[in-house]
């Protein structure tokens, strides 16, 4: 369908107006209407149609040419407007830059499940109301893509990834797509995920889907990608598009951005609606969003963030936010004199490689320098109870033989309730609970993976199990539910992140932590705490990035962009390598499937 939609709107660039590319690829037909290709790039293929297998296993693999005379590769959204607003650039430019981008390098890291195709439409309205000096914003003209659970009311499928939903109609757009239209950005298309974010399989491989395929990371095509907001982290990564939206129940905004060598940030439950999105768990899910820079996803989460009354959980936020947004917190380097944070070795940076731990701590002795105070062993004070030791593990509370302290025992109970309220609002289907769903992939195994392989699929190893758990529990909020509940949140906000930031009465303004250790942002998840992950270094083995992140307490979004954004620009402006780097496609024309958990 992508490849599909892509010839079609691609036919209709060739044909159109464009300011010339570096690489000559169009002439303007305006000006000569005999005219339809500058070069012909059948005899002109590279650097840029086909990757140069030369150049392989480094970042020139797939060059990226000129927008105009805008360098795209890499531009911030503010280096963006600032070309519209010079009249450099419009946003139909910049679609069709974005859509070259996308033919050049999607078939290899399979990050978009499907193109809008009123994309264009949408790119000459936003020009035109610029050109009559209405200009929504920041994000005016900026493409971006959404994970493919959050629901368009367009003509795009909303999945999860799953073919039973194809066809399905939503009754409206996500409250987060609805704000992100009126500030002007530009829904491109959707992202490839892991099917149903993660909850169908508990051995799986990460950024597989039936409808959307296995996405991949730039940086290594053959390991995880980080999931399951997979699709729109490595989009965002391989410069498809500015930003994208995520979603996150355990992991997943995080996890992946810090994969993906990009900017994660996953708000606070309840400041970012989840209305019109496919649910995992009420108590969990957040929607958040993915940057190059923390000012690009901070835009993303400034324009999407505030009340819903469809979701009532965003109530909580009346008083919490800041008047005049979050931008106001941005910063710079110099901030760090004033910033004191927390290092809670014992509970997760004891379970980082030593490779990391190398790294990360040669940028925090960075961090010291520029003013910071570091305060080691800020532990939190239960972390022996409530931190696998194993890596992540939503079920550690039945590991250990307690299922009345384990998320899994609250999650799976969730989403057989929560899905069954999603599903009932929508058209032109007839999957409306949790029994349909497993019926249709028990039917359609061969697509679907129903069964545990080999009867199933490989991308499903263990099948549905996690469905099938969740089927068991038939919904009911029993005591064991309650007592799960009151225990993950309790021990982890009060008793837990909140303890640790305290430090005795000496307190600290943010954690860090390597967010590579999925312990950390399983604790946030549980607590429904907000967390930011900057990019740290990569592998030199693997060539996968893994991250540095701050940890906060409930509505401290402020803090953290403030510290994350000073430690962005001291990255920067210190001539460190510990910072984003391009990705060097390794293994670009392997197809592994499962993809490999390192």
């Amino acid at each position: 369908m992508v490849l599909a939609v892509i010839t079609a709107l691609f036919s209709i660039l060739v044909l159109g107006k464009t300011s010339g590319t570096q690489d000559g690829a169009y002439c303007d037909t305006a000006q000569n209407p005999s005219c339809v290709l500058s070069i012909d790039p059948l005899q002109n293929p590279y650097p840029y149609y086909f990757p140069l297998e030369s150049n392989g296993e480094t970042a020139g693999l797939f060059p990226m040419p000129k927008c105009g005379n805008v360098t795209l590769e890499e531009a911030t959204i503010d280096q963006l407007q600032g070309a519209m607003s010079d009249g450099v650039l419009t946003a139909v430019d910049l679609l069709r830059c974005y859509m070259r981008r996308i033919r050049q390098v999607d078939d290899y890291i399979n990050s978009v499940i499907e193109l809008n195709p009123d994309a264009m439409d949408i790119a000459v309205a936003l020009d035109a109301e610029r050109r009559a000096g209405n200009v929504r914003g920041r994000l005016h003209g900026i493409p971006f893509i959404v994970k493919d659970n959050i629901a368009t009311k367009d003509q795009m499928e909303t999945t999860a990834g799953s073919w039973m939903l194809l066809g399905s109609v939503v009754s409206r757009d996500a409250h987060v797509v609805a704000k992100l239209r009126r500030a002007g950005a530009l829904l491109l298309g959707k992202a490839t995920l892991s099917e149903w974010a993660d909850m169908r399989s508990n051995n799986y491989s990460e950024g597989y889907s039936p409808r959307g395929g296995q996405a991949r990371s730039p940086y290594n095509l053959t390991l995880n990608p980080g999931g399951s907001s997979s699709g729109s982290a490595a989009a965002v990564a391989g410069n498809v598009v500015s930003f994208a939206l995520g979603t996150e129940t355990d992991g997943s905004v995080i996890n992946p951005a810090e994969r993906n060598a990009i900017v994660g940030f996953k708000p606070t439950v309840g400041l970012t609606s989840r209305a019109g999105v496919i649910p995992e768990s009420v108590h969990q899910d957040s929607v958040g969003t993915f940057g190059r820079t923390v000012r690009d996803a901070a835009y993303a989460f400034d324009a999407i963030y505030g009340i819903d009354e469809r979701d009532n959980y965003t109530l909580a936020q009346e008083g919490n936010t800041p008047s005049g947004g979050y931008l106001q917190y941005l910063t710079n380097r110099s901030s760090l004199s004033s910033a004191t944070f927390g290092i809670p070795w014992n509970s997760f940076w004891v379970y980082a490689d030593n490779e990391q731990k190398s790294t990360l701590l040669s940028l925090i002795s960075l961090i010291e320098s520029a003013g910071a105070t570091i305060v080691n062993e800020t532990e939190l004070p239960n972390y022996q109870k409530i931190v696998s030791p194993d890596g992540w593990n939503w079920d550690y509370g039945t590991t250990r033989g307690y299922p009345n302290e384990s998320e899994y025992t609250v999650v799976k109970v969730d989403f057989y309730n929560n899905i069954k309220t999603y599903l009932s609002e929508l058209k032109n289907t007839n999957i409306r609970s949790l029994e349909d769903i497993v019926a249709y992939n028990y039917a359609n195994d061969g697509t679907e993976g129903g069964n545990p392989w080999p009867l199933g699929i490989p991308a499903f190893y263990s099948g549905q199990d996690g469905f099938l758990a969740s089927l068991e529990s038939k919904g009911i909020m029993d005591a064991t539910y309650f007592q799960a509940l009151s225990f993950c949140q309790k021990s982890t906000q009060e008793e837990g992140i909140d303890a640790a930031l305290a430090n005795n009465g000496r307190p600290l303004d943010a954690l860090l932590v390597p967010p590579d250790v999925g312990q950390t942002y399983q604790i946030a998840a549980q607590a429904g705490y907000p967390m930011i992950t900057l990019p740290a270094g990569v592998h030199s083995d693997t060539g996968m990035p893994f991250g540095l992140a701050l940890m906060g307490t409930a509505w401290s979004e402020g803090s953290l962009l403030r510290w994350a954004s000073a430690i962005e620009d001291l990255q920067f402006s210190s001539g460190t390598g510990h910072k984003r780097t391009l990705p060097n496609w390794y293994g670009h024309l392997e197809r592994n499937i499962p993809v490999r958990n390192l």
